[in-house]
């Protein structure tokens, strides 16, 4: 089996492949905003590798498991806003109608609202409780922690905290299921977006409001400066912040799993050692603190993740994984 999984990121779209769960045909980053400008760039490297047996993503906000062959266009719809001016969605829209034009072997994912494992009640009042390549990083934190401490797929038991170049997201784990999600736009602060808004202040804001909101008010423009993360560390106030929010999302998920084996940290500003001590010093009140290992060198653990629940769609190794998360019975 041939098969490719994608992660469409703030800052760029990954890309994770392997033939047979043995070699690697595939592990590469694409800036979004190249995509933006050329998303032929992402189709050709795909066309490159055919044929396949599966492409996982991009899913964006994600769906009920769909194969591209029985996607319509109000799904798409779903899956990202209609009208958008934000590189990765454009991308996301552009490489979705390329791949169906080219009938690539495409399917999408749901996000931790489409999983029936997650209690209805929680759901109310909420459209982000992690997006689609949150979920893909849930199954390779299965993968990891099963792998590591021994244990069965069905019980995994771990908060997630990912932390990406745009957005924040929190996600409880329990026997190997998802119960419950605080996504990037619902709750802590991220380096690049808002986080959770205060609806007095929404209520506020002049319209017409579109996507580009959420893309603002994070940690960069608390600072006040065009910086790179890796500067965070010269901005104690901006740090504490960051630091601060995530540890009550992740306090608060304590309330839908209260013992967690372990709190697991992924995403792209864990590649700076001063954000991981930071928030490992933190958080290890809660549970222990460890980092996700991914199985690529280059692409995001979503796009590792995403590889993951191809292999599981396909009947492969990781076929138990996926289908205890729920992610199978859509399809």
């Amino acid at each position: 089996m041939k098969i490719v999984g994608i992660d469409p990121g703030t800052y760029s779209f990954d890309i994770f492949g392997m033939e047979n769960d043995k070699n690697i045909i595939v592990d590469e980053a694409i800036k979004s905003e190249d995509v933006l400008a050329n998303y032929h760039i992402l189709i050709d490297k795909l066309e490159a590798l055919m044929p396949l047996d599966l492409i996982v993503g991009p899913s964006g906000y994600g769906l009920p498991t769909k194969w591209i062959k029985d996607l319509r266009e109000d799904d798409i719809n779903k899956m990202i806003p209609i009208n958008t001016g934000i590189a990765v969605n454009i991308g996301i829209k552009n490489a979705i109608i390329e791949m169906q034009h080219r009938e690539m072997p495409v399917c999408f994912t749901p996000g931790v609202i489409h999983l029936s494992t997650v209690p209805y009640y929680r759901k109310w009042n909420f459209f982000d409780m992690g997006t689609a390549d949150k979920v893909c990083c849930v199954a390779l934190c299965i993968k990891d922690q099963v792998e590591r401490l021994n244990l069965s797929f069905n019980e995994a038991s771990f908060i997630l905290v990912e932390i990406g170049y745009g957005f924040t997201s929190v996600i409880a784990v329990y026997n190997g299921k998802i119960i419950d999600g605080i996504g990037g736009t619902n709750g802590s602060i991220g380096f690049i977006g808002y986080g959770g808004m205060d609806a007095e202040i929404a209520i506020r804001l002049q319209p017409p409001l579109t996507q580009e909101i959420i893309f603002r008010g994070g940690v960069k423009d608390f600072i006040g400066q065009d910086i790179v993360p890796e500067e965070l560390i010269n901005h104690k106030d901006a740090l504490m912040l960051f630091s601060e929010r995530i540890e009550k999302d992740v306090a608060s998920m304590l309330v839908s799993i209260p013992n967690p084996f372990e709190i697991i940290l992924s995403g792209r500003l864990l590649t700076y050692d001063f954000i991981e001590t930071t928030l490992r010093n933190r958080l290890d009140r809660y549970a222990p603190i460890v980092k996700v290992n991914k199985i690529s060198k280059i692409a995001k653990e979503a796009a590792c993740g995403a590889y993951i629940i191809g292999n599981g769609l396909l009947g492969g190794k990781y076929y138990e994984i996926i289908k205890n998360m729920g992610i199978i019975n859509h399809v």
